[in-house]
């Protein structure tokens, strides 16, 4: 019995792992890679297997760097079925989707950049002409840019995944609720339990036989923080007979560091929008639609329950962010005891309140950006590498009044980390001399918006919160590999782990690991 790491290996994003036994194979989680366009598409078209040899797939959550890539998966010859808990089926059915059309957007808009510059030097036009002609009503006019691809030969981009092919990725899914085993190949069955990262993420128990021994995989999935609220803390009793563990992946994300306690996020955030507002500015989020939305729009809730902050609107600018809050309200069979005191049993919705608008249209959105009075604004994508957040920061990034507040985990090479490192740069050093040019939507814009940062928020387990969940759960673990951290995350917490005596591997991807007992 082996295991191969084909993504999250010494990086975050892009998890995948295949799970080999003499009679069978299965692939843990099945995503995206996230960075860098170019290292992205790269390490994303090519599938490392032919798909038609994984019997089914284990979905340990529904974020993108976990399920993007199954549409790949599914459009290729895998005929198997995807199980995960029933709350991250349900949040995929608007993720997957959401993802295929930013697939398709990005493709059109390298095929216009393309034939742009192309008939430019073909022709001598000048680009104003030319974009006259490939556009038609303001968009992108797909049937011109094919036609112009053709005649001169121009190579055109696919996207990775069309919203058909996500479509029919979806018929695939087979939600289960935790603790409940199914088989998951000959020999293997998996059963889920509660991993506390988002809405129905799970860690995952593999029983697998092979030549007459009974072996146990556990793969942790991303491992949440303890006493967050929403949703349960993560899992520490298991049943008996997956107690004994022979190999366990897990996550390393902050392998090196420790967050805020939980229990001082909500006066830190009372403090940055009392004093945005102060100010007359914006408070700006750039916020995941799955998870970090809604835990946020849960802290303002009890801000504004409160009367600790002054009643600003706010605006939930990410049509994928509304479907998801929709997914929270209709599986409140995993929230936190607190959660159904605070709020159920008060007959509130958490994520319901006065104050609170969902911007769905474009020009909403478009007007909103151009709004000056004090407000809060939470829209996607988290890492600010496209969506609506893009358009928000070019009208907001230039005044000093308003803050862009980061609360999640930034990858390395996206915009999210420079405007984190940069900002907290200008920020430390008084915010004197000339503010740090940060260049996205092909322009140049200066950082004169505080950054400020509320790592508190993350959704990820801390060094201190992962070591809890080894030293307090009933697990006996003989082996660890570590996965999704980067390098120096990864060893360092793999150097904190074999001073408590635990037997660590850290693989670099394609490596593959024998399982033994």
């Amino acid at each position: 019995m082996q295991i191969r790491f084909y993504g999250a290996a010494r990086e975050v994003t892009g998890s995948m792992h295949m799970l080999e036994t003499e009679q069978d194979r299965i692939l843990l989680d099945c995503g995206l890679f996230q960075g860098r366009r170019r290292d992205a598409d790269r390490k994303n078209r090519g599938m490392p297997f032919s798909p038609d040899i994984i019997a089914n797939v284990i979905l340990s959550h529904a974020h993108i760097d976990h399920s993007g890539r199954i549409p790949l998966l599914t459009s290729n010859g895998f005929t198997g079925q995807v199980f995960c808990n029933r709350a991250t089926a349900d949040a995929c059915e608007y993720l997957l989707p959401d993802s295929a059309h930013i697939q398709e957007s990005d493709a059109d808009y390298l095929n216009y950049k393309r034939v742009r510059e192309s008939l430019a030097e073909l022709t001598g036009k000048n680009r104003e002409e030319i974009k006259k002609k490939l556009k038609k009503n303001g968009r992108t006019d797909s049937d011109a840019l094919d036609r112009y691809m053709r005649y001169y030969g121009i190579e055109k981009t696919e996207p990775l995944y069309t919203s058909s092919d996500a479509e029919q990725a979806l018929t695939h899914f087979a939600g289960q609720p935790y603790r409940h085993p199914v088989t998951a190949g000959r020999g293997m069955e998996c059963v889920f339990y509660d991993a506390g990262h988002i809405l129905g993420s799970a860690i995952t128990m593999i029983r697998a036989q092979e030549n007459g021994r009974d072996f146990r995989v556990c793969y942790t999935g991303d491992i949440g923080r303890f006493d967050k609220p929403i949703i349960r803390n993560p899992e520490l009793d298991f049943e008996e007979q997956d107690r004994k563990v022979d190999l366990m992946l897990m996550e390393s994300t902050y392998g090196n560091r420790t967050h805020e306690p939980v229990a001082d996020m909500t006066p830190h955030l009372k403090r940055i929008i009392t004093e945005t507002v102060e100010r007359g500015g914006t408070v700006l989020i750039p916020a995941f639609a799955f998870g970090r939305t809604q835990e946020l729009l849960y802290a303002i809730h009890e801000l504004y329950n409160n009367n600790e902050v002054p009643k600003v609107p706010i605006y939930v600018d990410s049509p994928l962010a509304t479907r998801i809050t929709r997914v929270y309200g209709e599986h409140p069979e995993v929230y936190d005891r607190q959660t159904h005191l605070d709020f159920l049993r008060e007959g509130m919705n958490p994520f319901m309140f006065d104050h609170l608008h969902f911007t769905e249209s474009v020009e909403e959105s478009m007007a909103l950006m151009r709004e000056e009075k004090p407000h809060i604004v939470l829209s996607a994508s988290g890492m600010c590498e496209g969506g609506r957040i893009l358009h928000h920061l070019r009208y907001k990034i230039h005044n000093e009044k308003n803050t862009i507040l980061i609360v999640g985990y930034m990858a390395a090479h996206t915009l999210g980390r420079r405007l984190l490192e940069k900002g907290l740069e200008y920020e430390d050093g008084g915010r004197q001399g000339d503010p740090p040019m940060m260049r996205f939507m092909n322009k140049e814009y200066p950082l004169k918006a505080r950054v400020v940062s509320l790592e508190g928020f993350s959704a990820h387990a801390d060094r201190d919160e992962i070591l809890r969940f080894l030293n307090e759960s009933n697990l006996q673990v003989k082996r660890i590999a570590l996965v999704h951290g980067e390098e120096d995350q990864m060893d360092s917490f793999a150097g904190t782990l074999k001073k408590q005596g635990y037997e660590v591997f850290v693989p670099r991807r394609g490596e593959g690991l024998r399982i033994r007992k």
